[in-house]
């Protein structure tokens, strides 16, 4: 495997993955919550975010042509979902919630959305790894699914640091940055709309 296309594939991984990016946004998430907690939130998230991804490297296109869903459908729902998140960072209903079900074992756990999707694997990060893995051979889907756990380990790595954050920020920091980071993914978000838009041949510019 040519090792010019493994160091751009995970480059390009890394910057639409962003783990640099994430890691407060998992702070935010999982603000108050215990360190075993974090880890299990963390685990979970970032497994299944592999299998996702893995799923669409190996049936990608297939998939979704098969239940008539294009790519840009994808990245309109996924936009709109993730609003729906952005506007609960903005507004602390995430925190409200918590607090509602403070004696209930069931609290809101966030690993499976938004965690991993669609921030980690998001329409982005499904995008090109179908990109990637074009050629259809079993050698190129190896080497780029490689690629692909090793960035979403940096993302693991990262969120196991979340208490260092938390402990420099404080509550207040906290508070601050969540909400920075809802105005930040309500754009993410809008972004993913319009990009999904501009597939269909919609241009709003």
């Amino acid at each position: 495997m040519d090792s010019a296309f493994l160091i751009s594939a995970f480059a390009t991984l890394f910057v639409v993955i962003d783990p640099i990016g994430l890691s407060p946004l998992f702070v935010a998430m999982t603000a108050g919550m215990e360190a075993k907690r974090r880890r299990a939130i963390a685990v979970r998230a970032c497994v299944i975010a592999v299998a996702i991804l893995l799923a669409f490297a190996l049936f990608g296109e297939a998939l979704l042509g098969f239940v008539g869903i294009s790519m840009a459908a994808f990245k309109i729902a996924g936009g709109a979902l993730l609003f729906l998140t952005a506007l609960d960072m903005l507004f602390e209903r995430r925190q409200s919630r918590r607090e509602d079900q403070a004696d209930d074992d069931s609290h809101a756990d966030p690993s499976v959305f938004p965690l991993a999707l669609p921030l980690i694997a998001g329409p982005g990060a499904i995008a090109t790894m179908i990109l990637l893995v074009s050629d259809g051979t079993w050698a190129t889907f190896g080497a780029v699914s490689a690629v692909m756990i090793s960035v979403i380990l940096v993302c693991f790595v990262l969120f196991l640091a979340a208490p260092l954050f938390e402990r420099v920020l404080g509550k207040t920091g906290i508070n601050i940055v969540t909400r920075i980071l809802g105005m930040l993914l309500a754009a993410l978000s809008v972004q993913f709309v319009l990009d999904g838009l501009a597939e269909f041949g919609i241009g709003l510019g």
